[in-house]
């Protein structure tokens, strides 16, 4: 009965089960409670208890009352964005090395400033100056005095300042140098804050107010020896705050930002120049042709396909604005840790490469971790990340490391301009380079077509396959002219390739029709054999060793221009003529690299009906955009993985040389940029080939047709060639270019007829760059 009436009577104390990072919540709000407290009691507003903790505070500190709140905020901030806190068995929270340093940093950088300003009161009136709160109080008293009297003032100052560096350098854990640098970057933006604020605003057009110029702060990965740039840009206010953000408060990893090469103003002021230059030159030639047709002389003057072609500008393009937000980058890597290390595996964190779309989180697992181990937990660190998508890639070609892909919370735009301008494009060892856009550390990505050499695209609609499209063209046709390489575009849907109609890098304007569609991929089949039958005559293994051989032995013969073929939905035509587009692509697939003909497919349902197995076997080089299943992904590039995919340009670039995709966001066109693109090589003039009516003829005709590249054959089949041979007769002197612009044919042609005319005896031999002589 005595033990039952006990248990009854007994008072029961509850105990919380609470984990560590709830015991530090609760006790960083008890320090947000002190420093609001201490705030009151310094304005008289917290009671007769206010009173008290004002009188000590002000014993103590002195002047530098003001620290104590101070302090604790930071203490509390300290305490909710620690991810290392652990509690013992009795459950009192202990804290972690990283908390106990914060600690200490604080109540020696009080100390420190308290001595500072008490350190100028001669040593016999600081107890004094203490006793009536001024200086730096009691506690500033305690170390200044001793300071005072072994190392006078000044020596004094000089430890006191050591120490508050020292006290801050603990709390933020950083390096000396990391310091210097962000407070050079703080006192930067505050500077030019201060410039945008000190400017008068000026009202515009409409009556409206400019907007204040953003700066945007790029920070390389040290090991690479990147510099920090600043650009300045028109955006909200809000963006700059964020900025000083990141700068107070950077990560401690090593983070690679999407790289940002600003084009010179110079520089392009000497192009413009250029362009004005090269445009007065082509008007005194067009001029000199006038005058030459009202006379008539017996002379030859330079004609157009002799002017020298002008690539685009730069711009033409627009650059990129914004930067990629990537989120609390140690937070993440924390969870993710901490998320692994729950399911028994231990990992090392690396560097964090912070891309234009997605967070590249770098982890090395211990020894005996299985990578499969790691793979298998996608969906559990996407739930602890809070991530809509996350990929793994385990490992990393060419590196000891696995990589956590996390998406921004705001993307980066990747513009063409950009990469065009960068280093890495202009040191390219090939002009059929197509641009890609940035990979997930933020560099450019591009390849090389003819190693490819064929490229297959694909992907569901809207996710980025037409801007990529528009991309690679656009990038060939600021590195070639119409000399050294030409288009045959194929658009069943009729609108996504219209705008490069016209352009003079086109053999036959945009093909819509499947038929003709057939038709010029069989005009290219008997292209690539009179060019095979060509090269083995006289003895070339392929384009590049025979264009390198014309200039030296072959002067009377014109370079093999590349054909690229691009084929924006290959779905339509293998549902009208599936057998021959199939036959058409791997016939060129298997045979056309070497004669320097590529193909570019595109299409939108990633179906072993459309990609085949004849045709992912001839084309080794893909890329995969969004998909829908792991199906679609594997047909495409043989692994999962396009099914995480993000949309909107990001992609997987499986090149032939490697056996697993690398992630890439593609490099954005914009209509407008096409349109100014396209003007720009519409408005040189330059002689138009014959064969582009020819091309997509019915198919009889097109199976039958002559070459219009450089041949050995001496057949007079040209209705021409009796007008060529009275036109030579006249001007007494023989060229191509005179050919070209009195009949008005292209350069092949012409240059057929006077081979023809050599081995009749009509004219004499080639001399270098002079006319041939008539020899009738």
């Amino acid at each position: 009965m005595a033990n039952k009436y006990q248990r009854k009577n007994k008072f029961i104390i509850p105990k919380f089960d609470l984990g560590p990072q709830t015991k530090k919540d609760i006790l960083a709000v008890l320090f947000f409670s002190l420093a609001l407290i201490s705030v009151l009691s310094f304005l008289n507003l917290a009671g007769g208890l206010g009173v008290k903790i004002f009188e000590v505070a002000r014993f103590l500190f002195g002047w530098g009352f003001v620290l104590l709140p101070l302090a604790l905020i930071i203490l509390g901030i300290k305490l909710t964005k620690q991810e290392d806190g652990t509690a013992n068995s009795k459950g009192k929270l202990v804290f972690a090395a990283e908390q106990a340093s914060a600690f200490f940093g604080l109540t020696l950088f009080t100390l420190a400033l308290l001595g500072a300003l008490h350190i100028f009161y001669p040593s016999g009136r600081m107890m004094e100056m203490a006793k009536i709160e001024k200086g730096g109080g009691f506690l500033g008293m305690l170390l200044a005095w001793p300071l005072q009297r072994l190392l006078g003032v000044w020596g004094g100052l000089i430890v006191l300042a050591a120490l508050i560096v020292i006290s801050i350098l603990i709390v933020s854990s950083v390096s000396l140098r990391e310091l210097v640098d962000k407070i050079q970057k703080f006192l930067k933006i505050l500077k030019i804050k201060g410039d945008a604020v000190a400017l008068p605003l000026k009202e515009n057009i409409k009556g409206g107010l400019e907007e204040e110029p953003k700066i945007n702060y790029n920070e390389s990965e040290e090991e690479s020896g990147g510099e920090n740039k600043y650009s300045e840009e028109k955006i909200s206010d809000s963006k700059l705050s964020s900025l000083f953000k990141k700068i107070v408060n950077p990560p401690v990893f090593t983070v690679k930002k999407v790289e940002k090469e600003e084009i010179r103003n110079e520089k392009l002021e000497t192009e413009e120049k250029e362009i004005r230059k090269e445009e007065k030159e082509i008007e005194k030639l067009e001029n000199e042709e006038i005058d030459e047709e009202s006379s008539s002389p017996p002379e030859e003057t330079e004609t157009l396909s002799e002017i020298p072609w002008r690539l685009p500008t730069l711009n033409l393009l627009d650059g990129s604005s914004g930067e990629p937000t990537s989120g609390d980058i140690k937070a993440n890597s924390n969870i993710i840790r901490r998320t692994l290390q729950n399911f028994g595996i231990e990992v090392k964190m690396g560097e964090v490469n912070v891309g234009p779309t997605v967070t590249q989180y770098t982890i090395k697992p211990a020894v005996g971790i299985k990578l499969s181990r790691i793979t298998a937990l996608q969906n559990d660190l996407a739930l602890a990340l809070a991530a809509r998508s996350l990929r793994i890639e385990a490992p990393i070609p060419g590196r000891s490391w696995a990589g956590i892909e996390i998406p921004n919370r705001a993307a980066a735009m990747v513009r063409l301009k950009n990469i065009l301008a960068s280093s890495a494009f202009r040191e390219r060892k090939s002009n059929l380079s197509i641009i890609l856009g940035r990979d997930v550390a933020g560099n450019p990505a591009f390849d090389d077509l003819a190693k490819m050499p064929h490229l297959l695209i694909a992907g569901s609609t809207g996710s980025g396959k037409t801007v990529c499209v528009n991309a690679l063209i656009t990038s060939l046709l600021y590195q070639n002219s119409p000399a050294d390489l030409k288009f045959i575009m194929v658009d069943p849907k009729r609108v996504e390739l219209m705008p490069y109609n016209k352009i003079p890098h086109l053999l036959t304007p945009v093909i819509t029709d499947p038929d003709k569609a057939i038709n010029s991929l069989k005009w290219s089949i008997s292209e690539m054999e009179n060019r095979y039958d060509l090269l083995s005559q006289l003895g070339f293994r392929n384009i590049e060793s025979y264009n390198k051989s014309v200039e030296a032995k072959y002067q009377n013969r014109g370079k093999l221009f590349y054909i690229i073929i691009i084929i924006d939905e290959l779905a339509d035509l293998m549902a009208t003529h599936g057998r021959e587009m199939e036959a058409a692509v791997v016939r060129l697939a298997q045979m056309a690299r070497a004669v320097g003909i590529h193909l570019v497919l595109s299409t939108q349902r990633p179906s072993v009906e459309v990609i085949t197995g004849l045709i992912k076997a001839n084309i080794t080089t893909r890329i995969a955009f969004q998909v829908a299943s792991q199906i679609d992904s594997r047909t495409i590039i043989n692994v999962a993985g396009a099914e995480k995919l993000l949309g909107n340009g990001d992609m997987l670039y499986l090149s032939g040389n490697s056996n697993k995709p690398i992630r890439v966001q593609g490099a954005f066109v914009s209509e407008s940029e096409v349109r100014k693109i396209t003007s720009f090589v519409k408005n040189q003039k330059v002689e138009e080939s014959e064969s582009s009516q020819i091309i997509s003829e019915d198919k009889n005709k097109a199976e039958e047709i002559e070459s219009f590249s450089a041949k050995e054959e001496n057949m007079v089949d040209d209705d021409l060639y009796e007008e060529a041979v009275e036109t030579v007769k006249k001007a007494g002197k023989a060229s191509a270019s005179l050919l070209q612009r009195r009949l008005r044919i292209g350069y092949a042609r012409a240059a057929r007829m006077l081979d023809i005319m050599e081995e009749r005896g009509v004219i004499g031999p080639a001399d270098g760059a002079k006319p041939r002589d008539i020899l009738i």
